[in-house]
């Protein structure tokens, strides 16, 4: 039976048609559940009050970058060598390619792979396998375009897919902001750190050549018999008690420095270092060169960071601009597709196999007219019974929805935590200051009277003794109180995610591509 080409032209037009029709469809219909941001589970305000939302930030108050939130220079070079170098913020970035090339591979599933293909084939028959008794030789050679099992996405599931995968990307995108975040933060702390270690040594050792000054002083005394063996040996006890304190913060200095190499990823440079005491000038068991007493404690020289102004209503919403926030909130993103594309699973899927080509018996023939073939595969997969599988997989999905909104509701109440430990902390370490440079003052006065009474002989040395070690004690606390509230900006500027300008609205990251 003849059928005309008319009618066969017809039917493949109705037949391409269709395949549009479909295609323009796959994709438009997604089962996953919409999407909203979550309340935050914190009071309103960083102060912790539930009163309204707070007054709008002024500009600005907005994000600060690392280059400018530091101000010592040194830091700022040291900062940015351990940017290049340290290894966890490496594996993080590594982290983000392994993700990206994970979105493409989702990503070319929403698209038919179409290849091309060539074949020949040249066969000889048996001789008794023929009917006339002779074995022919036969040759077929084809060429081939087409594309083989494309999924028709109509119930989104390959959509959803892929938006799981981009959720994914941007979390690992945030985690290496949150790792670099933290690095400027710990790498500030440590060279912070360091330095005033460094002027621990340094007042460890003015004490030690002072003290040792006084021994030597109270030792001619006691040989001329103006001083008692009990005040020799008194005196004895300061000079290695300071000796021990040199040992120590030398030793404690050398391991501020490793701490800072590893997490520069790199040796540091001299030039990069705080400025630090030389060690090698007063080895213990050596007599000192004669120093006035160190009566004064020297405070860090300039602040290496600028406080953020934070406004006393800031509201919550600013804790979005975190980056382990956004990680939970990208997270919860992808559990949101991944519900869709288990919630398709219950659905029919079409798969479409198709390709257009050219045959002949001979090489020569096979672009001829009259050669060219073509097929179109169709193929629909109804679920019918699977034991429960599909259910199950959508039960895990929302389970996994599920804890994700709890992960994020405790990266938020963790995030306010910090910055309200913060924040806490800030409102006292100014009288904290005041009141220690004060004890300060007073344990200096009480030394300088001390001495003068026991030169009158109105008292004996253990007066003076005990007010060197209370000198000697403030001026350490002073030093460990200056260090506490630089360390405090550098933990409120972390906590707070580098800024707050965009954080309500947060919807800056970029997919991969673009």
């Amino acid at each position: 039976m003849n059928v005309p080409r008319r009618t066969v032209a017809r039917a493949t037009a109705a037949g391409v048609l269709a395949l549009l029709t479909l295609l323009t469809l796959a994709g438009c219909t997604s089962l996953a559940p919409d999407y909203a941001r979550p309340a935050l589970p914190v009071p309103a305000t960083l102060n912790g009050t539930n009163g309204p939302e707070g007054t709008a930030l002024a500009p600005e108050a907005g994000p600060m970058g690392w280059q400018e939130f530091l101000q010592e220079p040194r830091l700022r070079e040291l900062v940015a060598l351990a940017l290049q170098n340290n290894r966890d913020l490496r594996v993080a970035v590594l982290a983000i390619e392994k993700a990206r090339a994970q979105y493409g591979v989702e990503q070319s599933n929403r698209f038919p792979a179409v290849g091309a293909n060539g074949a020949g084939n040249r066969t000889r028959t048996a001789d008794d396998l023929t009917t006339s008794g002779r074995s022919p030789t036969s040759s077929q050679y084809s060429a081939q375009l087409g594309f083989s099992s494309y999924e028709i996405d109509l119930f989104g599931r390959v959509k959803n897919l892929n938006e799981a995968a981009l959720q994914e990307f941007l979390r690992t995108t945030e985690n290496r902001r949150s790792v670099q975040l933290s690095l400027v933060a710990e790498v500030a702390n440590a060279w912070l750190t360091l330095d005033a270690d460094g002027r621990r040594l340094q007042l460890a050792q003015d004490t030690l050549r002072s003290r040792q000054k006084s021994y030597e002083l109270t030792q001619r005394s006691y040989e001329l018999g103006a001083a008692s063996g009990l005040t020799l040996a008194q005196t004895q006890t300061t000079v290695d008690t300071a000796r021990a304190d040199v040992a120590a913060f030398t030793s404690q200095v050398a391991r501020d420095r490793n701490a800072l190499a590893l997490l520069a990823g790199a040796p540091v440079p001299a030039a990069l270092l705080p400025d630090l005491p030389d060690v090698s000038t007063l080895a213990p068991g050596t007599a000192a060169t004669p120093a006035a007493p160190a009566l004064a404690t020297p405070a860090l020289a300039a602040p290496a960071a600028t406080l953020l102004a934070v406004p006393a209503d800031l509201p919550s919403s600013v804790l979005l601009n975190r980056p382990d926030v956004r990680a939970a909130e990208f997270t919860l993103r992808g559990a949101y597709a991944s519900i869709g594309a288990a919630r398709a699973a219950f659905f029919p899927s079409i798969t479409l196999t198709a390709s257009a080509g050219t045959a002949s018996n001979a090489l020569s023939g096979l672009f001829e007219g009259g050669n060219g073939t073509w097929s179109f595969a169709p193929q629909i997969r109804l679920p019918i019974f699977d034991a429960g599988r599909n259910r199950a997989n959508l039960q895990l999905a929302e389970t996994a929805r599920d804890t994700a909104l709890a992960q994020y509701d405790k990266a938020v109440q963790t995030a306010f935590r910090e910055v309200a430990d913060a924040l806490a902390e800030r409102a006292t370490l100014a009288k904290r200051l005041q009141a220690q440079q004060s004890l300060q003052a007073a344990t200096l006065k009480a030394l300088q009277l001390s001495e003068a009474r026991y030169r009158l002989g109105a008292d004996s040395y253990l007066p003076v003794l005990d007010a060197q070690r209370s000198l000697y004690s403030a001026q350490q606390t002073l030093l460990g109180l200056a260090l506490a509230e630089q360390a405090n900006r550098i933990t409120l500027y972390k906590v707070l995610g580098g800024g707050w300008n965009d954080a309500a609205t947060g919807e800056s990251t970029t997919t991969p591509g673009t």
